[in-house]
């Protein structure tokens, strides 16, 4: 993995998968984008599958609730079918980052995961909101607090914006958390709380050379949790950007 490599959440495209998944899909990777990061893939396996070979298309990442899940299999199996290597917990509740107790018992739940992961041939990772880092423990912001817990096979994807929001200075955050992240989530805006305020990377308030220059080896994952135009025109600019800082 190098720092060049650009990859895109598809949660950024959700309406358009639910109204033509094969043709979203496509558009994806008529704009350039070479990876993406699926989300809601479990029963849709057979559709994304076909839609990634179909566009030649590699997702070494993807998103899917572990945390909270009773069974992971089916996960780990979907997963697996879409040659995903590292599967990332996308949320856990603010409710749950309180106390170290509560971080503990998410660290621990994940290392369980981890080790069945493992038999599938699966790395397991988590991705912040703003929650994370707004909320301190012990005068420390509630994600380094994680990442200390955390066993040594489990990674981190850091949502560089949703970071900022949550009041730490990111690339500040990346060099703290060190070798342990290994995706970035790259967005920009006026880092607030609204979604869709959300801009193409190089259009807001965020200082995104040095976002990357603080994990220069993470891959960059593009995402708009939410955005107010076209948003493909906004993933092809943020696409278009990224490529100019590699």
């Amino acid at each position: 993995m190098t720092g060049a490599e650009i990859s895109v959440q598809l949660y950024s495209i959700r309406d358009a998968i639910a109204e033509d998944l094969s043709g979203a899909v496509r558009r994806i990777a008529d704009l350039g984008y070479t990876n993406v990061e699926p989300w809601g893939f479990v029963d849709k396996v057979e559709a994304f599958g076909q839609a990634l070979t179909q566009n030649s298309l590699s997702a070494p990442s993807a998103h899917a609730g572990l945390v909270a899940a009773t069974d992971v299999r089916p996960v780990f199996e979907a997963a697996r079918v879409l040659g995903v290597q590292t599967l990332i917990d996308p949320m856990v509740p603010a409710e749950r980052w309180t106390s170290r107790a509560e971080v503990q018992a998410t660290a621990d739940r994940l290392a369980g995961i981890a080790t069945e992961a493992a038999d599938h041939g699966l790395t397991i990772g988590y991705h912040n909101h703003w929650w994370e880092l707004a909320q301190q423990i012990e005068g420390r912001p509630a994600l380094e607090v994680f990442a200390d817990l955390l066993d040594e096979r489990i990674v981190l994807e850091v949502d560089t914006y949703w970071a900022a929001v949550g009041g730490v200075d990111a690339p500040d955050l990346l060099r703290r958390l060190g070798e342990r992240v290994k995706f970035l989530h790259v967005k920009d805006g006026p880092v607030t709380e609204d979604p869709k305020a959300q801009l193409p990377a190089g259009e807001g308030a965020m200082d995104i050379p040095a976002v990357l220059a603080a994990a220069p080896t993470a891959l960059r994952v593009v995402e708009f949790d939410a955005y107010a135009g076209d948003v493909f025109d906004g993933l092809a600019a943020s696409l278009a950007y990224l490529e100019g800082q590699s």
